[in-house]
Order: structure tokens, then sequence, then C-alpha cells
């Protein structure tokens, strides 16, 4: 997975020559200063370019962002005022997310040394307005920053910010395979893989099981010893599969599949994957810790061919990468109804990440009802606890909708000794009846990215990035005038067959 080190953001600072050239060079030497501080506090580099002050040279530094692979966005200041009729051509060319930072050098006014030179040194105050307009006349997506450079809230939202810019960088150009095709019949799972190419940058092509399984069938026997090993060492695996054990072999055939599918994935250098339980011929059985494991390796998943929720699964473990707790492919199983206390359970066949887990999963057999094939190889455990949110994207024929709902994960304190799955407990905002009918008619999947450790606030950005409709539910949510909103956005977005 891509790193937040390896890449840079600009800092790109507005003038005019009105002032002069004392004016200017004090300009730089803030500008190269804020930088300097950036730097040393968010995960991301943060790099100064010279102030701009023509067109030419604003048109010039956006097309270099455009180019320089390194560069994942721009910070935008005005320290002064800038015409921002200069900034035109350059923001059409530009093709990287935009962060305007609407600060200024100092902190305090100087209130005894104040003077007219002072004050036409630091117009962000205007110059910042001057920048917004033009950026809104021409509808152009950013995330708006505001408060000293110093500012420990502000250098949380740049950060939030940043990750979410490599994350929209890791989609450009990224594969998300499938093997094989959707699951039958369902209607979520599908939509229109060109359009998601040209919204996101990822592509998404279906490649044969049975290509899969001749590289699984590859795999050096020494190799699924050494991961065997692995499995025993790392997690509490049950007497029978353990070496010696009456189902070691399955072990073995589970330690295989993982082996042959991340050497398939690298080959391709795919971010993301999916399959289904429909079209696995040729497979002793179902992926589940491997699907597991991959997840926790930083790959997104979707099951039964679910290309978008894999994709928003990467995207969402790439933003969070580093944070405690972490993200995984998720369903909405079942629901607890108990008024004094109504709870939804998230779970999936085989496949949630055993990075949002609470303690050392347990490596398991157990029958599946479905899919046909041997008995699969599992982690089981239960999420922790904590804030959490799901996250949903969907094709509505002609657009893409984002829908976030904000959720509180409880432990998991009853005993279900019949359902030996990884599983999470939680409760959704504001209330369950309110939560389930806002994400209905939102029109939200059953599959989902559940994460532990981002905010509401990475999604707005992503939304922001991609050009994406969001909807969130959360404390505030009322049905009626969310469903308004929702009908407003179908005639701001237009509601396309």
């Amino acid at each position: 997975m891509e790193q937040l080190e390896a890449y840079e953001v600009w800092l790109v600072t507005g003038s005019q020559h009105l002032y002069g050239e004392v004016t200017l060079r004090e300009v730089g030497e803030h500008s190269r200063h804020i930088a300097r501080f950036l730097n040393d506090r968010l995960e991301v580099r943060v790099v100064s370019k010279p102030v701009v002050t023509t067109p030419e040279e604003i048109t010039a530094v956006c097309r270099q962002a455009n180019s320089e692979e390194a560069c994942i966005g721009i910070i935008t200041w005005m320290h002064t005022f800038s015409p921002a009729k200069m900034w035109i051509s350059g923001l059409k060319a530009l093709q990287q997310p935009v962060l305007h930072l609407h600060t200024q050098y100092n902190r305090d006014i100087p209130w005894e040394s104040i003077d007219m030179d002072f004050m036409n040194l630091n117009q962000s105050a205007h110059g910042d307005r001057e920048f917004g307009y033009i950026m809104t006349r021409m509808q152009l997506p950013r995330k708006v920053v505001v408060g000293h450079w110093q500012d420990p809230d502000v250098l949380e939202r740049i950060n939030v910010w940043s990750r979410v810019a490599l994350a929209r960088n890791d989609l450009r150009g990224g594969k998300v395979i499938r093997f094989g095709d959707n699951m039958r019949e369902v209607a979520v799972t599908e939509g229109d893989k060109v359009a998601a190419e040209i919204k996101f940058g990822f592509s998404v092509n279906t490649y044969a099981v049975g290509d899969l399984v001749s590289v699984i069938h590859d795999v050096a026997g020494s190799a699924v010893s050494e991961l065997t090993d692995l499995y025993e060492a790392s997690y509490a695996v049950a007497p029978a599969l353990r070496k010696g054990g009456d189902r070691h072999a399955c072990l073995q055939d589970a330690a295989r599949i993982e082996l042959g599918m991340r050497r398939f994935l690298e080959a391709h250098r795919a971010i993301a994957f999916t399959n289904t339980f429909e079209d696995l011929h040729g497979m002793k059985q179902l992926p589940g810790i491997a699907t597991q494991r991959l997840m926790a390796s930083g790959y997104g998943y979707g099951g039964e061919g679910d290309w978008k929720t894999a994709a928003l699964v990467r995207a969402l473990k790439v933003m969070g990468r580093g944070f405690p707790g972490g993200t995984s492919f998720m369903e909405d199983y079942t629901y607890h109804f108990d008024p004094e206390n109504a709870l939804v359970l998230g779970a999936h066949m085989l496949e949630v990440c055993p990075s949002v887990a609470e303690g050392v999963p347990s490596c398991e057999i157990h029958p599946l009802g479905i899919g046909g094939k041997e008995d699969p190889v599992r982690l089981v455990f239960n999420a922790a606890a904590g804030a959490a949110l799901n996250a949903s994207l969907i094709d509505l024929g002609g657009r893409y909708r984002l829908v976030v709902n904000e959720v509180t994960a409880v432990p998991v304190v009853q005993e279900l000794p019949l359902l030996p799955v990884a599983r999470a407990l939680w409760k959704p905002h504001p209330d369950l009846k309110t939560a389930l009918a806002a994400w209905i008619y939102a029109g939200g999947a059953h599959h989902t990215a559940f994460s532990q450790n981002l905010s509401a606030e990475y999604l707005e950005d992503f939304a922001e990035m991609t050009g994406v409709e969001l909807v969130v539910i959360d404390n505030d949510t009322r049905l009626r005038p969310f469903r308004d909103a929702l009908h407003r956005s179908d005639v701001s977005y237009g509601n396309h067959l």
C-alpha cells in the first residue's frame, strides 16, 4: 500500500506585483516558514512553491502539479490580494485536489504597531475571499480550512484531506480484479464500470477463476507449510486444524488458496478484488481466511462480485493506514429490535477483516450451507467496540451516491456458539428506526465498508474530490428533511435511468 511519506502536497501562495518586491520577499519567506511548520507536523510532505503573481505563473504551477507523480494535491493561500481572474486558466487546467487554507501569517493583530504597510502585506481576510469567489464561480470542488496555521484543529483538517488525497491518488490507475462475475440476479452489486473508471480512475476487469486455480496449484508445498506455521503462531487455531489434527489438510488447502490469490493479485498489481460463491469452479473451498488476511494486508474486497464496495474498502484502508482500528468489508445481517437496546448484527459468510478484531481471532473450520465446496477455514472474532461508520457507494444510473451512517459499535457479550463467523454489533445513529429508514430511502446497499478509525469528514472530503453525491446519516438526521434533501439531490444531479 502506498505510503504517505512518499507523496507531497504543494503550498501555492498567491500575491501580485502591486505591493513591490520587498512585500513579495516577505510573502515568500512567510510561505516557506508555514510550509516547514506543516511539513514537520503533517503525515505527508509539504513543499512550498514560489509565490505566484501572474496568470502565467499560476497556470505553470497547476500544470506542473498535474504531471508531477509525487504531487497528490495543492494547498492554496492568498497572503495578499491576488486578483482571481489570474487564476482562471490555471484552475481550469488543474486536475489535483485543492485545499483552500484561509489563514494569515500573524495570529494576532499587532494593535500598537499596525499600519498600512502591515495591512497591505497581510490581506488574507479579503484576498482569500476573492479566490473563494472564483472557485465558486467556476463550480470547482475544494476543501476550505479556516484558522491560524499553528492551530491543532487546522493541522488535523489538513491531515484528513491529505490522507483522502492519497486514497484518491491510489484509486487512479488502480486495478480491481473480479474472479468470476456477480452473484446472479443481484441489483446493487451491478454498475457501470466504464463510468466508474471515468469518475474514480480505477479499472474493473474479470479474470477467469480457472486462471486463478492454476496459480493456486503451482504454489510450492514449502510455502504452504510456512504459512500454516504462521497461522498457528498468529491465531488460536482449532486443534483439528493443527499439525497432526484430522483436518490439517484443510488448513493447508486454505493456505495454498491464500498464497495463490496473493501471487495473482501482486502479478496484476491489483488494489482490490471480488469473488462470488457461485463461481469458484476448481477451488476446494471458499477463500475465507485468504480473503480476510488479504484485506488485512490492505486489499479492498467485495463479496458476490461487488466491485464498488471493494474499491471503497481499499480507499478507506489507505485513508486509515497506521491508525488504531481497521476497515473491513461488512454486511448488515440481522437486527435486534429490543426497544431498550436496538442493535444491528453485522457479519458475512466468511469475509470480515481481522483488522477490526478485538483480541486474537480463532482459526476454525465449519460447514457452510452454500457454495457447494468443502468446509472453509475462517477467522472467527468479535469486532472491537467504539465509534465507527458504515459507507456504501451505489450506482444510481448516471451518477454515484456515497451513503454514510455513523454508528457506535458495542461489545459482543452474548454467546454465539452456533455462529462461527466474524461479527460486529452496533447502534446506528440517530437511532435504529430512523437510520434504517434513511439508509433505505437513500438506496444504500447491504454491503458496506465498515471503518473504526475514520470519521465522516474523510468521506465528505472523498466525495468532494471525486464529485460524488454524499448522504450522511448521523445524530442530526430527521426523516422529513432527509427525504427532502434526497429529492433536491435528484433535481441537482439529474435522476437519470
